[in-house]
């Protein structure tokens, strides 16, 4: 690296990111780019500020010349008043988990989406898209039915714990798809549903280190569903782990962690990184000992 390099300072905001592998994999990625590269934690517990205090972070931020940050749980809505402006895909989603501060001004973009369809084309080529049942629909949920809409999923059917937060995303899903590409339910009309499904997603937080478990009866999966979890704390879920045995073609979280993360690294700098090299810092950093797959 020169000394001559383009310098760039981000961060991460959220709550209980300590232990998170997005600074070194960022970083790593601007060393082998000649970039001058510094990413840090604004973790907001150890801050001992709310989720509300986002706000509050992100002028600090801007006071202190950052070229971006990067939002995650339980500040990707609440973010958005402090805004100047959003993407159309930040604006559609109503989330943002990527900000740029560039000319005084602070875009939000979400890099959700785009970094599940990319994962989704590598990891699961020529899937079925007729039929797709998504489990979730909280803010990564919104992100993942943007992506298989964007991708031609027929129907996709979303299910949740709150019937009514299912009916607001569908709704949102029809108004910017068409009327016929997605409908809503309970969670608990799965087995109904995923008799007639191509595919399974799951993005809730089951399966997680701290909500261990599976998202359904494990037993309703069958060898002719592809399973994706937007899950990557364990990579290996117990959704992902089941569904390989019982023959289905599977896709885990991570690749939906790198390339929302080589999304936003563009925008940050304005340079194209390589995402197989993000990908080899990944498993890289997550079969490191002592890492418990924190990405985000």
């Amino acid at each position: 690296m020169t000394s001559g390099a383009q310098s760039f300072l981000v961060g991460l905001v959220g709550t209980g990111i300590g232990p998170s592998l997005t600074p070194p994999m960022h970083e790593r990625e601007a060393d082998a780019l000649g970039l001058r590269y510094l990413y840090r934690r604004l973790d907001l517990d150890r801050l001992h500020r709310p989720a509300a205090a986002v706000g509050e972070v992100l002028a600090a931020a801007r006071l202190a010349g950052y070229d971006g940050l990067n939002v995650t749980h339980p500040c990707k809505q609440l973010v958005i008043p402090h805004l100047d402006e959003l993407s159309s895909d930040a604006e559609a989603l109503g989330a943002v988990n990527t900000v740029v501060l560039r000319e005084g001004r602070a875009v939000g973009h979400n890099t959700d989406w785009s970094g599940f369809a990319r994962s989704f084309d590598r990891g699961l080529p020529e899937a079925a898209l007729g039929e797709v049942v998504l489990l979730g629909a909280g803010g990564a949920g919104a992100a993942v039915a943007h992506a298989l809409l964007t991708l031609g999923t027929g129907r996709l059917t979303v299910l949740d714990v709150d019937p009514a937060r299912a009916d607001e995303l569908a709704g949102a899903l029809r108004d910017r798809f068409g009327a016929d590409r997605a409908t809503a339910g309970a969670a608990v009309s799965v087995a109904h549903v995923l008799a007639g499904a191509d595919g399974l997603v799951h993005a809730t937080p089951t399966g997680m280190s701290a909500h261990p478990g599976a998202p359904l009866d494990v037993g309703l999966l069958r060898p002719e569903l592809w399973v994706a979890d937007i899950v990557y704390r364990p990579l290996e879920t117990e959704l992902v782990r089941s569904a390989r045995e019982r023959g289905c073609r599977v896709l885990d979280g991570g690749g939906m962690a790198v390339f929302q993360a080589v999304d936003a690294f563009r925008l940050f700098t304005g340079v194209e990184p390589d995402a197989d090299r993000m990908l080899a810092h990944f498993a890289d950093l997550v079969t490191a000992p002592g890492s418990d797959v924190r990405v985000r």
